[in-house]
C-alpha cells in the first residue's frame, strides 16, 4: 500500500493552482470539471507519477472553521519535504511568499511555515 493521494482545501482553486505551481514549483497534473469546481492535482517536478495533491475546494461547512482554528493556532495542515529550508526560505521570500515562521531546527529536523494565500499554514520540512 502506499499513498496516492492526499489533498489541501482552498478557498480558490485557480488562486490555488498559480501558487502552488507559479511560486512552490508543483507540476499540474489533472484538470478535470467537476459540476462547479474541478478534480485539479499538482505533483513534484521530481516525481511526476508519484503522490498527487488535490486542491480541493473548502465548501464545505465544516472546511472554513477547521481551517481557520488551524490558522489561529498556528498549525500548519501540511507538510512538503525540501532539501534545504533555508534556500527554499529565501527563494519563496524573494517571491513575496508570507512566512508565520523563519527555519527552526528542531533536532533532526529544520522547518518553517509559510502561508499558502488559500486559508492555509503549509510547514516546509529538512532532515538534518
Amino acid at each position: 500500500m502506499r499513498i496516492y493521494l492526499s489533498s489541501v482545501l482552498v478557498d480558490d482553486q485557480a488562486k490555488a493552482l498559480a501558487f502552488y505551481a507559479d511560486v512552490l514549483g508543483f507540476q499540474k497534473k489533472t484538470d478535470v470539471p467537476v459540476g462547479e469546481a474541478r478534480w485539479l492535482t499538482v505533483v513534484s517536478p521530481d516525481d511526476p507519477d508519484g503522490t498527487e495533491l488535490l486542491l480541493e475546494p473548502d465548501g464545505h461547512p465544516a472546511a472554513k472553521p477547521f481551517k481557520g482554528a488551524l490558522v489561529s493556532d498556528g498549525i500548519p495542515y501540511t507538510s512538503f519535504a525540501v532539501g534545504d529550508v533555508r534556500a527554499e526560505f529565501e527563494r519563496l521570500r524573494g517571491l513575496g511568499v508570507r512566512f508565520t515562521q523563519a527555519p527552526v531546527e528542531m533536532g533532526p529536523v529544520t522547518t518553517a511555515v509559510l502561508d499558502d494565500t488559500c486559508g492555509n499554514l503549509i510547514q516546509i520540512a529538512q532532515l538534518t
